[in-house]
């Protein structure tokens, strides 16, 4: 078996096909030097309860069993898993209509402990937070995912896998029973391949001979850090209610199981597929995002919001005056550093944001086409999910 991505998917998957096979023998290749390097290093670490996801959706499914299969395996583990819960807050009487349909969606989808808030049982659990009405989750918890990642290499290794790290895989081809992988100058062979590439998701399964969408579009999402005196403004996590007209949750503040503090994400455009800095241009990577017709339509309908999210990156103070809505004690010097992920958003042809994990079979190989999160707090579960038949 050959897994391609050494993020938290792919060794989750690897890790699931030893387990279930320990007869087998699993490979996989990632281009980076160390686990995680992308998507899984700069994600929120936010263990998500399963909120928002459609009823019944394969998010919404594979998030519940997830969470319980992640929060045993950390504390089989030793590793920091706190249920810091999280307060969804309502800002204005429009919004509370949408709280409510979160509310009742989360309950279908089995999330527990939910709770109504009013304007001080907000207060209750978020002094500094203010808004018309909330929904409080005592499960939503923060890990630390690279660690998470790191831990599943070891079972990995430990099982017998093979972790080849600095290998790039420049072609698949697909013969009847056989798959074949060339990566850094090496051919192999595997009954069986599973493609978890994350931000070079639709580039390595076009490899494999998959369709061209959904396509990749690289968002960044950036992140301010508060300062240590002032992060006691939140104790857990404060989120928006999101807007159904868009397709980005939202500013929001997120606390990390080291202590810090951050705010964020936004959404700008990614000039390249896995620039982490404002200034990071691929030629390539930029050429195909604005040839891609899914693009130009997503553009086109929302060019409003694109203008605000660049606002709040090239302004700390805009960016900041939009979280004061919900805390209104942070101010601009409670500031003192920035950091930023990408999120690779997978796009239809048609402008649609894929939003449920999407996943392509081809005989042997089957690649993972979307994977957005929930998929660090559902990865043991996508590994079942996806390790079901192949074995």
């Amino acid at each position: 078996m050959g897994v391609v991505g050494a993020g938290i998917i792919g060794l989750a998957v690897a890790r699931q096909l030893l387990q279930t096979r320990p007869d087998v023998e699993v490979t996989v290749f990632d281009k980076e030097p160390t686990v995680g390097a992308h998507q899984t290093g700069h994600n929120s670490g936010v263990v998500h309860a399963g909120l928002y996801y459609p009823r019944d959706s394969l998010k919404a499914r594979l998030c519940r069993r997830g969470v319980g299969l992640l929060r045993e395996y950390c504390q089989d583990r030793h590793i920091p898993y706190v249920e810091c819960g999280k307060t969804v807050v309502a800002l204005t009487d429009d919004e509370v209509p949408r709280l409510r349909d979160i509310e009742e969606r989360a309950r279908h989808n089995g999330v527990p402990g939910l709770s109504r808030l009013g304007p001080a049982e907000i207060r209750d659990h978020e002094p500094h937070a203010v808004g018309v009405a909330g929904l409080w989750s005592p499960t939503t918890a923060i890990v630390d995912f690279v660690a998470v990642t790191r831990s599943y290499a070891d079972d990995v290794r430990t099982a017998g896998g093979t972790l080849l790290l600095g290998t790039r895989v420049d072609g698949i081809s697909r013969a009847d029973e056989v798959v074949r992988v060339e990566a850094s100058g090496e051919r192999h062979e595997f009954d069986h391949l599973v493609l978890c590439a994350g931000l070079q998701s639709d580039r390595v399964a076009r490899l494999a001979g998959d369709d061209q969408e959904p396509a990749i579009v690289p968002f960044r999402g950036e992140y301010l850090t508060v300062r240590p005196e002032r992060t006691h403004l939140v104790r857990g996590l404060v989120y928006p209610v999101p807007d159904p007209r868009y397709p980005f949750l939202g500013v929001h503040f997120t606390r990390r199981v080291d202590g810090t503090l951050d705010i964020g994400p936004n959404a700008v455009l990614s000039t390249k597929r896995e620039g982490y800095r404002r200034g990071d241009l691929n030629v390539r990577d930029l050429a195909e995002t604005l040839a891609w017709p899914g693009f130009r339509r997503l553009a086109r309908q929302h060019w409003r919001m694109g203008l605000t999210e660049m606002r709040g990156s090239l302004s700390r103070r805009a960016f900041v005056a939009d979280a004061r809505r919900y805390v209104p004690d942070l101010a601009p010097g409670d500031i003192d550093g920035r950091h930023a992920g990408v999120r690779a958003q997978a796009l239809d042809r048609d402008g649609t944001l894929v939003d449920d994990f999407r996943i392509s079979r081809m005989g042997r190989v089957t690649a993972v086409r979307n994977a957005p999160s929930p998929a660090a707090t559902s990865s043991l579960a996508i590994a079942e999910h996806l390790c079901e038949g192949l074995l």
